[in-house]
């Protein structure tokens, strides 16, 4: 390990993590489709041999102690931080986020702040049990090799949640990027490797058999996914090989509900980055708003304001906010889910068609209004800048309608505060944001419910999800 990690251009990191000319695979800028490197495509047997480095090396970081591996994770966080503006360059042009606003650089510095929490969070043993004749406590041990799965909408900062609660109590990790964003994780691990010792966090890029070999792995006792529910659900079957832990966090359809009485003007804007942080390419986003029919109007007309005030185009340009599609295949799904709204009485108020003046994978945030649960577009997970708003006149029926599906990542409920708790209360949603939506906190756990996946992240519960519970009775 390295007691001044050095500070690394873009260029630095990408030779250093990059494949070699003529091989691995080409990646390109989302938002002008030039190329950027080539990234690793590693094997089977690669990430077996990583997985034996990790389980080797994990006797000895977890003797380090909570104490030692917490100071070590705050001069990661001062690494990272160190090197912030490279990483959210290379975040930027791979993932096509923007530098500014709740993108590139937020990102990056949400990787630091999860670190120090985690290194932060005290986690004692419980007395669960002490009546002068019995003594039971309930301790927290390391699992061991932690494998991490992570997607390529967050893949810093979802990267992070993984990783450091597992390093914080005592488990080394083998991390398999996304391959729509491999260089930006590869990098991320690249700066945290400069301050930990070898073989406590090892990177893995590889194709669909290297995600399924973690799953499956007989040395890797727990494994943590986000991404799709289809894909959570092969990890699920895979790792019955091994019986290995899982935290999954998948999909979502979010239901936001406004009720009667709300101040347009008011919440729109935090309607509009609910719905399109990350150009709507977020897990936990709005992705169909429920309106009561006395302020439908309203709602629909201010949010448009935002959308139309609000700039799209390549993310290393300093004004936008808004950038494009991460990938061909997502791209295509928002376009058709629109344009088959369009053909079943959806009204477009904003966009509803490519912006290819910005380029190839641009879509503009796209406001459909007057459409009903059944149409692809409410009911279908969109995963990008389109949002269905549904008009409703019965809370009743807007409750029925936000729980009608088999997903229940999170939710949002806007108007007054006691009420929208109320309301709250009755969604099924792993959390329930009030006059917000998918605000999340290092210390405030979450999870989804339903097909949205199990386990928590987070707080003392995150460190919890990362150990073996262990009682000493006597």
């Amino acid at each position: 390990m390295s007691e001044n990690a050095p500070v690394l251009d873009e260029a630095a990191l990408l030779e250093r993590v990059g494949a070699p000319e003529g091989q691995g695979r080409e990646v390109v800028d989302a938002a002008t489709r030039e190329p950027i490197g080539r990234a690793p495509v590693h094997t089977v047997e690669e990430l077996d041999a990583a997985v034996a480095r990790a389980k080797a090396a994990q006797p000895g970081w977890d003797a380090l102690g909570h104490a030692e591996r917490s100071a070590l994770l705050n001069r990661v966080a001062d690494a990272i931080d160190a090197n912030a503006e490279p990483l959210a360059r290379l975040l930027s042009r791979e993932q096509g986020k923007p530098l500014n606003g709740p993108n590139a650089r937020f990102e990056v510095g949400a990787c630091s702040a999860w670190l120090r929490t985690a290194a932060a969070t005290p986690l004692e043993p419980e007395t669960v049990v002490d009546d002068g004749e019995t003594h039971a406590e309930l301790h927290y041990r390391a699992i061991g090799v932690v494998g991490a799965i992570g997607p390529w909408n967050w893949p810093l900062m979802i990267g992070i949640w993984q990783i450091a609660p597992a390093l914080r109590m005592g488990n080394t990790v083998v991390v398999k990027p996304s391959g729509y964003t491999t260089l930006s994780v590869l990098a991320l691990i690249e700066v945290m490797n400069r301050v930990l010792p070898r073989d406590v966090l090892i990177g893995v890029a590889g194709d669909r058999e290297v995600g399924a070999r973690i799953a499956s792995h007989p040395d890797i006792g727990k494994v943590m996914f986000t991404g799709s529910t289809a894909t959570g659900r092969s990890i699920v079957e895979s790792s019955a090989q091994n019986l290995a832990r899982l935290t999954l966090e998948l999909g979502g359809n979010d239901a936001g509900i406004v009720l009667p009485g709300v101040d347009a003007t008011a919440i729109a804007q935090d309607l509009f980055w609910g719905a399109f942080i990350n150009t709507g390419q977020t897990c936990a986003a709005l992705k169909r708003l429920y309106v009561h029919d006395s302020v439908y109007d309203e709602v629909v007309d201010a949010l448009a304001d935002v959308a139309r005030q609000t700039p799209m185009g390549n993310g290393l340009d300093e004004q936008n906010v808004l950038g494009p599609l991460q990938n061909r295949a997502q791209f295509e799904i928002v376009r058709d889910l629109v344009d088959d709204a369009a053909r079943n009485g959806g009204r477009i108020v904003t966009g509803g068609a490519p912006a290819t003046e910005l380029g190839a994978l641009f879509y503009p945030i796209t406001l459909v209004a007057d459409v009903t649960d059944g149409v692809a577009l409410v009911d279908e997970e969109q995963f990008g800048p389109a949002l269905p708003i549904i008009r409703y006149t019965d809370v009743d029926e807007a409750i029925a309608s936000a729980n009608g599906l088999d997903v229940g990542l999170g939710a949002s409920v806007w108007g007054e505060r006691e009420e929208a708790r109320k309301v709250a209360a009755r969604i099924q949603a792993g959390t329930v944001w009030i006059n917000s939506h998918g605000g999340v906190h290092p210390m405030i756990p979450f999870g989804g419910h339903k097909s949205s996946g199990y386990g928590l992240e987070f707080g003392v519960e995150g460190l919890k999800s990362v150990a073996v519970p262990q009682v000493i009775n006597g």
